[in-house]
């Protein structure tokens, strides 16, 4: 048995009817490659099976304190069966890029089981009207609750599940696994009082560094939580979402990004993803007409690292970025983001994100949550309140060598991400065997038409792509490809009327 820490708990505390905290990897392959041309459902079964072991917290449901006293705690599930959460559906015919996209997506928004471990498996077969991929190709969606795992840290699962070659090694048979029966409500209260009563003690350590400290996190909290230190406007992203979700991709050679960087001095990769999402963002609003005349701004994650020989890992700590959407040019766009990116300020404020983050380790969630409800009282009677970004932008890391399942090769790889209310539109960013994969999640209602949204992003990508390369010609360009059949988007250039929402499916 073990405690979730404060920031993993925030996850659970965090779910809601209309917003939940899944992350779902998307992965396709190209069977061919296995022994025989194909890959069985069994295979996959005993494949996921025999590695169980190495996750922990796939065989472990949360159990809540009473009252929600304290953190909740990962206990072995005794009930456990692997056939519950590896799951075998096909797309109907003709099986083409948009309907993929539509079922994961529903898939991603319907909440997992907390009376379960919080994971499930779908292996999708009739994947086959998909350009550039050969007939027979599937994909496997991996559902996480972000409680489960950090999305900086999403590649474990993924390196896990993969060999190296297509020789794949026969599965073990599973360790012994003897599950431990969950304590009782007694004990939960009884180790709940245990932890509030020792709380001066713990807190007492990162105060005694000094009262700089505290005077950075202090600030910190304030300037988060009860109001922003650069305004910036609002769009159709920063209201209450529905429960309905919507994804969409498109993939990019990484060679490509490497040459748009090279238009703004000092410029890395990051920054010109950052540029590409920005020229699409832009792009989109301005077709229906709500482009706002100001810069709007990302949250991206930028890592902190632990101090010199200790045992910490690396945090991430949650930054804004001006995407310069108020600028037409679009290599402008990209030094302004360089700049915003790189600034002191920047790096300022994710120093001191940090800080906040290990003094709220020590206090109890009954306490965190009675301060975040009196903040959000103060902040609504001031009438400052505002979501921290327009949206959000993320890495998800990838390998950068080919990766292979039971013998067929891993030809893609994204996510998609949870949303909350004001922060309706997520970017994610996967980098994997040379391709750089640009994908958002958005709901329904605020994002009817993904698809022009999509286009946007890849006409933003076109637009720097031919500035950094304005004489190279290549015959066959995977830089922008995309499964769906080549449509027409240009002619949409009107803000689309809001539909009614289609009734959700449900996949058995």
């Amino acid at each position: 048995m073990r405690q979730l820490s404060e920031h993993d708990a925030a996850f659970i505390y965090s779910d809601s009817a209309h917003a939940n905290s899944n992350v779902t990897l998307l992965h396709i392959y190209d069977q061919s490659t296995a022994p025989g041309g194909m890959v069985r459902f069994k295979q996959i079964l005993a494949h996921v099976e025999s590695r169980l072991g190495q996750l922990p917290n796939f065989r472990e449901k949360i159990l809540r304190v009473p009252l929600d006293l304290d953190y909740p705690y990962w206990v072995a599930d005794e009930n456990f069966n692997i056939e519950y959460h590896v799951r075998h559906i096909a797309l109907p015919k003709p099986g083409d890029w948009r309907q993929f996209c539509i079922q994961a997506s529903r898939i991603h928004a319907r909440p997992l089981d907390l009376q379960r471990p919080l994971w499930e498996m779908y292996v999708i077969e009739g994947l086959d009207s998909f350009l550039d991929l050969p007939v027979g190709s599937f994909a496997v969606l991996m559902k996480v609750h972000h409680a489960v795992i950090d999305v900086a840290h999403g590649s474990e699962i993924t390196t896990l599940l993969h060999d190296l070659t297509a020789v794949s090694p026969a599965p073990v048979p599973p360790a012994p696994w003897f599950p431990e029966s969950a304590p009782g409500n007694l004990v939960l209260l009884l180790m709940a009082s245990l932890n509030l009563a020792t709380f001066p003690l713990r807190i007492a350590q990162p105060l005694g560094s000094g009262w700089s400290a505290l005077k950075s996190t202090v600030k910190t909290f304030v300037g988060e939580f009860i109001g922003r230190p650069h305004p910036f406007p609002m769009t159709r992203f920063n209201s209450e979402v529905s429960p309905h979700r919507v994804f969409e991709t498109r993939r990019f050679a990484l060679e490509d990004f490497k040459a748009i960087r090279g238009l703004a001095p000092e410029a890395t990769v990051n920054d010109a993803v950052l540029a590409v999402c920005a020229g699409g963002l832009r792009r989109y609003l301005d077709l229906q007409g709500e482009l706002p005349d100001d810069s709007l701004v990302a949250a991206a994650p930028i890592a902190i690292h632990g101090e010199p020989d200790s045992d910490q890992q690396s945090n991430f700590s949650w930054v804004r970025v001006a995407l310069g959407t108020d600028i037409a040019d679009p290599v402008q766009r990209l030094v302004a983001i360089q700049t915003a990116s790189s600034s002191s300020a920047v790096m300022a404020q994710a120093i001191s994100a940090r800080e906040l983050t290990n003094l709220a380790q020590y206090a109890p969630s009954v306490a965190i949550a009675a301060t975040s409800k009196m903040l959000r009282s103060a902040s609504a009677l001031l009438g400052d309140w505002a979501p921290l970004a327009n949206c959000a932008i993320t890495n998800v890391p990838g390998s950068q060598v080919p990766l292979y399942l039971q013998g067929a090769r891993l030809t893609y790889l994204s996510a998609i991400m949870p949303i909350s209310d004001g922060m309706g539109l997520v970017f994610s960013v996967t980098g994997y065997n040379g391709t750089i994969v640009v994908s958002f999640t958005a709901c329904y209602e605020q994002l009817p038409d993904p698809e022009v949204f999509a286009q946007c992003l890849r006409d933003s990508f076109q637009e720097y792509l031919a500035l950094a390369r304005p004489v190279v010609r290549r015959k066959t360009r995977p830089t922008a490809a995309n499964w769906a059949h080549p449509k027409t988007i240009a002619s949409k250039r009107v803000a689309p009327k809001r539909k009614a929402v289609p009734p959700v499916e449900t996949v058995n």
